[in-house]
């Protein structure tokens, strides 16, 4: 168990010259105009540049403000500071660890010539490891199905921890189809083709176009009603007004410069400066009441005693609320005639030119779909199978309690193995339970799969070969989230996951919560990880909805191959965790709610031993805590004692899952702000200071329900969300518009892909207006931006094209 050691380095504050680089930047990034390419836009875009710093921590985004310091939480409760040696001369020599660290990661094939040498004697090749190709090995075991390939013992530990040498000698890696040497892991696995007859294909085609058309006919009378406010203005027939089309390629994605919507068709363009804006906030500034807010939140470091229940250091006892900027844009007012000018110059515009209408598409596109879309659902009948026509109503094995609410029937979730989602009935019991809002789990997931190493240790080595050496040098740090204070920290590789099967913590033995977000990025997910990538692709189940290549149900691959597309993953996350709920620092993902579906598998998890020393300390700090919170007066959460509230490790089972999910109801969603609001101040997110402010109790992301929160939002309000296990192997589907949070019970690593439903459309549109009226600077807003407008028209499109060339087909024979 690795223990941080106190840092000597006070806090700095941050300095006038710094806030005002950031607003010059925030500005830039805010106004002007929001055609940006991908690799502007692309928020999972990361940098490996190297830190000059053996370690550092500084905050995420724009949560909370930067800081320049060394482990900013180094200073533990140790009362005397100033002997406290700093971090980065802890543990070990680093300048040694990272010689070490280098050579332990990076697979021996990338530091050795693969140049074999002959035996002399008998002039044949010498014995090599397959998956190391190196012939000075001590012991090899050879395979006893293709009596060709060799694996060294050496890599049979370090690749293949869990087969046995007795595992290999019968079956080698490369026969199980789950070699991870570096030519194996370049080649691409044969995906299962997700194939349906023409029948079904039609039944698909009909489903896709009889659920868009409402959404089309709602983008079009949109549309039609800026255009008669045009006419109006130009004072001519609606019929002879000519939209000009505007000069956008296929790489760009074009926003609206004030709420940062994706524009999909028809906006207001200023000539003379190039701003752009919605049709949304056109509407808005017409009845003058066009939303511009701009809230900075903030938390001050108030120490690291403070972080663990102590008192504040005296520079920080008044909290740095929030700050609300008043705007001029109150004078931004439209004509009477309709017309709207430029925004102003202090938000971004000139102030001077009338934003002409522009449109994107093709004239009259959106209308063809329409009328297209009409005269396919009223000449051509498609029956539909639902479930109350389907001959088995569902196995009980396949339902499972997860909730205790009276009066309600939804206390059971659809819990299906991978065999069972393999009938093709099924996929209309998830319709049905989805379409509800519903989650979905899917056990046993993994067993489908050729068997490749979720194993982070094995990822990062199989990372290691996709890279050149100055890459690989600079990936010997990652960033990670430190769940206790909500800041970012740089760490070496070696040691993040060597805390992650063998625990951290602090030098009060409070055990240190890091989680690794979206890693390797998402984007390069696929570059780097190839054949974890095609594993996990082939893992998904309902592949209709969910394949993020080729899903024919799911809508965010229906935009065409040349325009620019979303992040939706596949994403990995990889985070400590234990079974005790600590109360602060818990491994989580903090509730909040995502604009599209989501499904996460848990492929990978390991338990982390406590011993007896550290619970007592636990314990103690624990106390601490309680007598902060009474200190403070954050609330009614005194009365119970944390020792008997929270499950004890002892209790912890083998078979206990690696993640616990908290999922409530779309339809609890007001009930639920409304509790997180009465109660914020209960609440700790940045440096465990209280929530002093709140601007949207979820997209917020600053409050996590503990046990004991839980308890009270069912008294008094008598909701709950549902909350389950997940295992090994297992993968829960989230609906849009449904707000959750995970705690991780063990270490574990995840991976997820987001899409999008046809059953979900109206909760994504829902969430986007939600977004949009996020103030400007928050960090829900500056990563939440969605084109499902876009998605659905150029699905539409893909549909009736599809629908009548299958139709075409059939009649010509």
């Amino acid at each position: 168990m690795e223990v941080l050691i106190p840092n000597e380095t006070q806090v700095s504050k941050y300095s006038t010259n710094e806030i005002n680089t950031k607003q010059k930047v925030c500005n830039f990034l805010q106004y002007g105009r929001k055609r940006k390419l991908q690799s502007l836009i692309d928020p999972q875009k990361r940098s490996y540049k190297v830190s000059s710093l053996k370690r550092t921590r500084t905050p995420i985004k724009k949560d909370t403000p930067w800081i320049k310091t060394k482990a900013f939480h180094g200073k533990n409760i140790m009362p005397n500071y100033d002997s406290a040696p700093d971090i980065c001369d802890s543990d070990e020599d680093d300048s040694e660890e990272e010689d070490d660290d280098y050579y332990e990661y990076i697979p021996s094939s990338s530091r050795r010539s693969n140049t074999m040498k002959l035996d002399h004697k008998s002039g044949k090749e010498p014995l090599k490891c397959h998956q190391c190709k190196r012939n000075d090995r001590i012991k090899f075991i050879p395979c006893s199905k293709c009596k060709e390939k060799l694996y060294c013992v050496h890599c049979i530990k370090q690749w293949y921890p869990q087969l046995s040498e007795e595992d290999i000698e019968e079956i080698c890696p490369f026969c199980r189809g789950n070699c991870n040497c570096n030519l194996c892991l370049n080649s691409n696995i044969k995906m299962p083709k997700i194939e349906f007859d023409d029948d079904v294909k039609l039944q698909y085609l009909h489903y896709l176009i009889n659920s868009l058309l409402p959404f089309i006919k709602q983008i079009r009378e949109e549309q039609m009603e800026e255009i008669a406010i045009e006419a109006f203005a130009q004072g001519v027939p609606q019929s002879s007004i000519q939209i000009q089309q505007t000069n956008c390629s296929n790489d760009e994605r074009i926003f609206c410069d004030h709420c940062s919507t994706s524009i999909v068709n028809l906006h207001r363009s200023c000539s003379n400066c190039s701003y752009e804006l919605c049709l949304t906030c056109c509407h808005e500034i017409r009845n003058n009441n066009l939303l511009d807010e701009k809230v900075t939140f903030g938390y001050l470091h108030r120490g690291s005693d403070y972080i663990h229940g102590g008192y504040p250091l005296l520079d920080t006892c008044h909290e740095y609320i929030s700050t609300k900027e008043s705007s001029s844009i109150t004078k931004w007012v439209a004509e009477d005639n309709g017309n709207i000018f430029c925004a102003p110059k202090e938000n971004g515009g000139c102030g001077d030119s009338l934003l002409e209408l522009k449109r994107i598409l093709e004239e009259n596109w959106i209308e063809n779909l329409e009328k297209r879309a009409e005269y396919i659902l009223n000449n051509f009948k498609v029956d539909q199978p639902n479930v109350g026509l389907l001959e088995n109503g569902g196995d009980s094995d396949m339902y499972f309690r997860v909730g205790n609410r009276e009066g309600s029937n939804g206390n059971y979730l659809y819990c299906p193995s991978s065999k069972d989602v393999k009938r093709s009935e099924e996929i209309v019991r998830f319709r049905d339970h989805f379409a509800k809002g519903e989650p979905v789990t899917v056990r046993e997931v993994l067993e489908e799969t050729s068997g490749l190493s979720w194993d982070p240790m094995v990822m990062w080595r199989a990372l290691g070969e996709h890279v050149d050496e100055s890459v690989r040098l600079k990936m010997s740090k990652v960033k990670t989230i430190d769940c206790l204070a909500g800041c970012e920290v740089e760490i070496s590789t070696k040691k993040f996951f060597k805390g992650y099967t063998e625990g951290r913590q602090y030098l009060n033995s409070w055990p240190e919560m890091l989680k690794l977000k979206d890693w390797p990025p998402s984007d390069k997910f696929e570059d780097l990880l190839p054949r974890h990538c095609d594993e996990f692709i082939s893992a998904l189940p309902f592949r209709d909805y969910t394949d993020p290549k080729t899903g024919f149900l799911n809508l965010a691959v229906k935009l065409p191959p040349d325009v620019l597309k979303p992040d939706l993953g596949p994403k990995t996350y990889i985070a400590y965790g234990m079974a005790q709920e600590l109360g602060r620092g818990d491994s989580v993902t903090k509730l909040h709610c995502d604009m599209s579906d989501a499904v996460n598998i848990l492929t990978h998890a390991t338990k982390v031993s406590i011993s007896d020393e550290q619970q007592l300390a636990i314990q103690k700090l624990k106390r601490r805590h309680k007598i902060q919170d009474e200190r403070e007066k954050n609330g009614s959460l005194v009365e119970c004692d944390l020792y008997d509230c929270y499950p004890h490790p002892q209790e912890d089972t083998e078979d206990k899952g690696g993640a616990l999910w908290d999922i409530f109801r779309r339809e609890d969603v007001k009930i639920l702000e409304e509790y997180l609001l009465k109660h914020s101040k209960e609440f700790r997110h940045t440096y465990c200071c209280p929530v002093n402010k709140v601007y949207h109790p979820i997209h917020d992301q600053a409050f996590y329900l503990t046990l004991e929160h839980k308890r009270k939002l069912k008294e008094e309000y008598g909701i709950e969300p549902w909350s389950f296990e997940q295992r090994v192997g297992e993968a829960v589907f989230i609906p849009a518009g449904c707000p959750h949070q995970v705690r991780n019970l063990k270490s574990c690593t995840k991976v997820a892909v987001d899409f999008v439903s046809p059953e979900n459309i109206q909760e994504c549109i829902r969430l986007t207006h939600e977004f949009r009226k996020l103030p400007r600077g928050h960090k829900a807003k500056e990563d939440k931006l969605e084109q499902i407008k876009k998605m659905i028209v150029h699905a539409m499109q893909q549909a009736l094209t599809d629908f009548e060339e299958l139709m075409h087909t059939h009649q010509t024979n």
